[in-house]
């Protein structure tokens, strides 16, 4: 089957493309280092496989995930390349695709953006490029899908013959000429493209200079660089080999762009610019970032979310509950079978699925935000505060991936290319409140928050935020100093979102949830009532009898100070580690509410407001779930930084818990 590669800088709608050619769907995000590794799917029709790479702004990796596309040209068979470019931003963009044609594989160029490009008053002449460049050029626009049938077509046909006879050849002048020629001629016949390979030793290129040190001598290749910056030196360059090289493929584009790219000159301020004085504004910026949280969850709890829920929760508890009862009777099935059915499996899972509409309303809001642009300025803002915190800004998108799941935003952090500063966010994102926490906290905000319960979950998500950085600043600080390191991040055009790209956004988000209350949750549910109604004492024992109160009772001396010592409490977090919205579904099992009353009216008996917040930070802070242990261990390679994740965590959920409950009780609240 035919291999097509998809390249391009950070932001050019690679994914947007992958996903709109391929019958799959990869996260789309509109800000850097969302596709942190190589996303493979089939192209419509089933013509060819499509590899998705890492936006990358040059082949030169300065991060993980910048590696993969490297490692991909070094090691990988492929038979062409698309490399997509923004319209609006050609002078940047093209600086890989020089690169990319040095490689010499047959190239098809998807010009992307071209409406961005049209109003911001630019002009590119596809035809022009394409003669100048010596590939095919179409213009689309991914997220709406015109101009894609044709570049199928052109990417197909260009893949099943050699449409380059040879790579691109720049002239680097004659000292690099010459050592590159001098390289050529050492590589072993039969390697990748020699002349490629050449150029991106002499930039200084870390992945290629492993591979081609496997093959030539390092003595040999020292001298070569030595002599040939000395020469550069007596030619009149003082500048290193790589920025000599970028300097000639810079004069290449601009001659390039002078014949094929008009602007118009236009006084008025563009509306992103008179928005982004307000967005990305020193003081404002912040105030402006908590106001869209605001609303965010005031859509999701007040406005939409909520009673979505209760028409939920309503027909599981009524029309489900009463039919399965009903019919389970009039087959005769057993009392313990018909106790499974009723206070395990609808009690826990239904506990968790009442919940859902909230969730995706979120993950809807969230997708509008970051398809929207404004996601990018939010990190930008936060940088100039996270620098001061021992991290940039670069940090903070992971940890905003982190608000819909932990995993993903543990693993966006290859994204940052300082390795200590990368461990720094891996161990701070799980304190970002994920969508599972969201059921706990809209359970008890239900109970207990009525009239307010927008402000308290936005209070607990910024608390995520503020713990995490005041733990970078002091684990930048002890454990983990390090260099400092530079944040940039492109602001892409603000845009109006499809209804399709959020609703496909959307699903994406949320379908694990629901998928783990289908699989997980589900056989979670039978283990943690038959743990409720066994104990020593035999079967069907009182529930504060059962092995369940037995490992929860063990828990709440410890848990007393912070205002939940009861082993109802310490059962539901001991079950919470293996996924937060087993918290929920534990204490619908455990307290089994009566059809006169519902969970979050027994839960008034049992907890007061602020041990019902005390508990909710607790939630959000303690242990991170099983999966997200599981990729720190994989992302950090290290046993001894997962363990520490685990640990700090538990601790500071318990000052931070215990700090709630004295001011609160000092300030008169119950």
């Amino acid at each position: 089957m035919i291999r097509i590669a998809i390249a391009g800088n950070p932001n050019t709608g690679k994914t947007s493309l992958f996903n709109e050619l391929t019958s799959s769907y990869e996260y789309v995000g509109n800000w850097t280092g969302v596709t942190v590794e190589k996303k493979v799917g089939q192209l419509r029709g089933g013509q060819a496989q499509l590899i998705d790479l890492p936006g990358v702004y040059s082949l030169y990796p300065v991060s993980r995930d910048e590696g993969v596309a490297t490692q991909f040209l070094l090691s990988e068979p492929f038979d062409s390349l698309v490399n997509v470019v923004d319209a609006s931003q050609l002078e940047r963009n093209l600086h890989l695709t020089v690169q990319l044609l040095e490689y010499g594989k047959p190239l098809v160029m998807a010009l992307n953006m071209v409406d961005v490009a049209r109003q911001r008053g630019i002009a590119v002449h596809a035809e022009t490029l394409a003669e100048q460049l010596r590939v095919p050029v179409v213009p689309i626009v991914a997220r709406t899908g015109k101009g894609t049938k044709e570049l199928t077509d052109t990417m197909l046909a260009h893949s099943a013959e050699e449409t380059r006879a040879e790579p691109l050849r720049l002239d680097y002048g004659p000292e690099l000429e010459s050592a590159i020629a001098q390289l050529e001629d050492w590589l072993p016949a039969g390697t990748m493209p020699p002349r490629w390979l050449a150029i991106q030793y002499l930039e200084g290129n870390p992945l290629v200079r492993e591979a081609v040190e496997n093959e030539i001598d390092r003595e040999r290749l020292d001298r070569l660089v030595a002599q040939t910056e000395a020469a550069l030196r007596e030619a009149g360059s003082a500048k290193p080999l790589s920025s000599h090289l970028r300097l000639k493929r810079a004069d290449y584009i601009g001659r390039l762009l002078s014949s094929c790219v008009e602007k118009k000159s236009d006084s008025r301020i563009p509306f992103s610019e008179k928005l982004d004085r307000l967005v990305t504004h020193p003081v404002l910026g912040i105030p402006v970032f908590l106001l869209v949280m605001y609303l965010m969850f005031k859509l999701t709890f007040d406005w939409v979310g909520s009673p979505f829920s209760d028409l939920l929760d309503a027909f599981l508890n009524g029309p489900v509950r009463t039919g399965l009862e009903t019919a389970m009777r009039a087959v005769g099935v057993s009392a313990v079978l018909q106790a499974v059915v009723l206070e395990g499996i609808v009690a826990g899972v239904g506990g968790v699925l009442v919940f859902v509409p909230q969730i995706f309303m979120l993950f809807l809001l969230i997708s509008f935000i970051e398809d929207s642009g404004y996601m990018a300025r939010i990190a930008a803002v936060m940088d100039r505060l996270m620098e001061k915190m021992g991290l940039n800004g670069k940090a903070f998108i992971p940890m905003i991936i982190g608000f819909g799941c932990n995993v993903p935003g543990v693993m966006a952090a290859r994204t940052i290319e300082q390795p200590k500063e990368r461990l720094l966010t891996i161990l701070l994102t799980p304190l970002m409140s994920c969508s599972a926490r969201l059921s706990v906290y809209s359970l008890f905000v239900g109970a207990f928050f009525t009239s307010h319960r927008a402000v308290i979950v936005l209070s607990l998500y910024v608390l995520g935020i503020v713990i995490a950085l005041a733990l970078a600043k002091l684990f930048s600080s002890t454990l983990l100093k390090q260099e400092g390191s530079v944040f940039v991040v492109e602001l892409p055009p603000y845009r109006v979102p499809q209804w399709r790209t959020l609703a496909r956004s959307t699903w994406e988000k949320g379908k694990g949830f629901v998928r783990k209350a289908g699989t997980f949750i589900f056989g979670g549910s039978v283990f943690i009532w038959l743990l409720g109604y066994t104990g020593p004492g035999g079967w069907n024992v009182k529930m504060d009898d059962s092995f369940l109160a037995m490992a929860g009772g063990l828990l709440a001396p410890l848990l007393a100070p912070l205002g939940f010592g009861n082993w109802q409490a310490g059962a539901a977090l001991l079950t919470g580690f293996l996924a937060k919205e087993v918290v929920v579904a534990t204490m619908n099992i455990i307290y089994a509410a009566p059809d006169t009353d519902t969970l979050q009216g027994i839960l008034a008996n049992f907890f007061t407001p602020l041990q019902a917040y005390s508990f909710m930070a607790f939630i959000l802070l303690y242990v991170p779930c099983l999966a997200t242990v599981g990729v720190i261990r994989k992302e950090t390679g290290s046993a001894r930084w997962t363990w520490f994740s685990i640990v700090y965590a538990l601790v500071v959920a318990y000052l931070v818990s215990l700090v709630i409950m004295l001011v609160g009780r000092s300030l008169g609240y119950r």
